[in-house]
């Protein structure tokens, strides 16, 4: 199976998906939450750098909840950028 190459639109996405969670990751050890989520560093490292735009949904559910971060924050940052909350 031949993958389509991804839209700038898709790798702009995953960017921003990966600074979110290296934002949530903060001073934590990249090793300690890739193998608390199941997976490598680099895997990680790919993610947070943008160089693994389309991780698959089972990586993101893991990091999620090691990192404590909502799906929905992950969902918005994918999408179109960080969520804001509403002013009152």
């Amino acid at each position: 199976m031949v993958r389509n190459p991804l839209t700038p639109e898709q790798i702009e996405a995953g960017k921003r998906l990966g600074r979110l969670l290296r934002e949530a990751r903060a001073d934590r050890d990249l090793g300690d939450v890739a193998h608390a989520a199941g997976m490598s560093p680099e895997t990680l490292r790919k993610i947070e750098t943008g160089r693994l735009p389309t991780p698959a949904f089972g990586t993101i559910a893991c990091l999620s909840e090691v990192l404590d971060l909502p799906m929905q924050d992950l969902a918005a940052a994918w999408r179109n950028g960080p969520r804001l909350e509403a002013v009152s």
